[in-house]
């Protein structure tokens, strides 16, 4: 029996948040207020206490089982991971060697009718819910490690939402397939980490009679990331890329879907979405909207998961003593696509200076400093607004247990 629970998740002193009421979405099935990241209960029952992990880990004869609320949305390198708990029905083998196989069973979303799903709703929706279907085989070796999975969506949570018969508000349901080849190996002094993400099938898939257009989706994300390890000096490059939504396509949608996965945070301004969406809150910047969650594409934000944009690092790092490593990297970055009517795509250029101390096995401290170029994104749909550049200063303790 394995289990996980967050405790007292709030800035020391501040305010907590407030339970909101209401019903339960229809749509996500995740709970009266948004659910807090990387976690099953929401912000407020993070400041207090909530389970996240309660799943049986059953090793048998033919291969382990895993039966329960688990983590989930997790494949290959940690690009595009979205570390979260959810319900999952999960078998792993090795048929042989260094070769492991894993099927899944996701539910993302239950909308029967029962005693919290009681609205009008739910009567007809019994069907209706978002579900995730899993398949990854990969092969380990000294050294390395490489695969794939593929996942195959089925989310029909907005299905019931016809009111007549030229409704296209809803009705649809998305069926899509995501393919994520991955490879991390060490070559000499040299770690090498890639990895492809590409979903492709129906992003909405109308019901039959219903006026609605189908809307494809083709969506890519890349990975490529290498570090070289001269003792005590090492360095490193990272590209990124998620594909962003062509305005001028309405029946695909070619963004918005996959993203760098908030596991990722390749810079303590730009993308971050433990230390800046968590804990700062949204940095806008002109013609900013209130997102429905962190990094949604459209808005002019620099936190969250990456979405619509290419990503170049550098970083130079020394390790003086085992116990310190201190890093010094330079990122750019830019959109894939100009949101409609923005002047300019250029996210801007951030300089990160990081110094980690591990003081025992599982407790260390971090001091950094980032600054980030502000580029001419943030200026939203006026190319003369003018914007500030960010920086940020910030020490944490880490502990491992």
């Amino acid at each position: 029996m394995v289990t996980r629970f967050d405790a007292l998740e709030r800035i020391w002193g501040g305010a907590r948040s407030a339970p909101a009421s209401g019903t339960l979405s229809p749509i996500t099935g995740q709970g009266y207020s948004p659910l807090a990241i990387d976690s099953a209960g929401t912000t407020a029952e993070n400041e207090n206490i909530a389970f996240d992990l309660a799943y049986i880990d059953y090793v048998s004869p033919l291969g382990t089982f895993d039966v329960g609320y688990m983590m989930i949305s997790t494949t290959g390198t940690v690009f595009g991971n979205n570390s979260t708990p959810g319900p999952r029905i999960k078998f792993t083998s090795n048929p042989f060697g260094g070769f492991t196989i894993s099927a899944d069973i996701t539910k993302i979303a239950d909308n029967s009718y029962n005693s919290v799903n009681s609205s009008t709703y739910f009567t007809n929706a019994t069907n209706a819910d978002n579900n995730q279907y899993g398949l990854e085989g990969y092969y380990t070796w000294k050294g390395g490690k490489g695969g794939m999975k593929i996942t195959y969506y089925d989310y029909a949570s907005t299905e019931p939402y016809l009111t007549t018969s030229t409704s296209t508000t809803y009705n649809y349901a998305g069926k899509y397939t995501l393919f994520t080849p991955y490879v991390m190996a060490k070559i000499g002094p040299v770690n090498l980490q890639a990895e492809v993400d590409y979903a492709t099938g129906k992003y909405k898939s109308y019901d039959s009679g219903i006026s609605g257009k189908d809307v494809s989706i083709s969506n890519l994300a890349a990975f490529l990331d290498a570090t070289a390890n001269f003792a005590p000096i090492y360095v490193g490059g990272t590209l990124a890329y998620v594909s962003g939504d062509d305005p001028n396509t309405t029946d695909k949608q070619e963004g918005g879907t996959l993203t760098g996965g908030w596991d990722w945070n390749p810079c303590l301004l730009l993308f971050s979405t433990y230390d800046v969406t968590k804990w700062v809150g949204p940095v806008y910047g002109y013609n900013a909207t209130a997102p429905t969650g962190p990094g949604k594409p459209g808005t002019s934000m620099i936190d969250g998961p990456m979405t619509n944009a290419w990503f170049f690092q550098g970083r130079v790092g020394v390790k003086p003593i085992p116990e310190l490593d201190t890093m010094l990297s330079v990122s750019y970055a830019k959109a894939d696509q100009k949101p409609v009517g923005f002047t300019g795509g250029t996210y801007g250029t951030e300089v990160d200076l990081t110094g980690t101390y591990k003081i025992t096995n599982n407790l260390s401290y971090m001091l950094g400093f980032g600054y980030l170029f502000t580029g001419d994104y943030f200026n939203g749909k006026n190319g003369n607004n003018k914007v500030d550049d960010d920086y940020i200063l910030m020490n944490k303790l880490t502990l491992s247990f």
